[in-house]
């Protein structure tokens, strides 16, 4: 799935459109670099779920749990301050990664030796002003 956003208004039906064509999918490992809008889409994501919470980038917290409409759990992940992979390890990365709950990790490149077998990989780059977001299943 390739798209060209051109403005925030574009997003809610990014969201939808991602969690549609990627259904059954519940990991979505984000790449892109400060600023391209990762947290952004999230926050539309978990929105389009039904999160009522409020999603922000857990920076300090490197996960935030939310619930979803059906008040399901929702991880929001953002490694960006992990300094080793080990830190990971030590919150347990295993539980929610694999927990069948939808998991959106940001900075996911300091753990991606970590990522399950099978997941969609969403890469946002800017180019002119437009936000072009690339999203593929990965199966390694």
């Amino acid at each position: 799935m390739k798209v060209e956003i051109h403005s925030v208004h574009e997003l809610a039906e990014v969201a939808r459109k991602l969690l549609c064509t990627f259904g059954e999918e519940r990991f979505f490992a984000f790449f892109g670099k400060m600023g391209v809008g990762k947290t952004t889409l999230i926050k539309e994501l978990c929105a389009v779920l039904g999160v009522k919470d409020n999603v922000c980038s857990p920076t300090f917290a490197i996960v935030n749990e939310y619930s979803d409409r059906d008040d399901e759990p929702v991880y929001h992940f953002d490694f960006y301050r992990l300094k080793s992979v080990a830190e990971a390890y030590d919150i347990g990365y295993e539980e929610y990664f694999y927990s069948g709950c939808y998991c959106f990790t940001e900075w996911t490149e300091k753990v991606e030796e970590l990522l399950p077998e099978h997941y969609v990989r969403v890469e946002i780059e800017e180019k002119d002003g437009v936000r072009i977001l690339n999203a593929q299943i990965i199966e390694q």
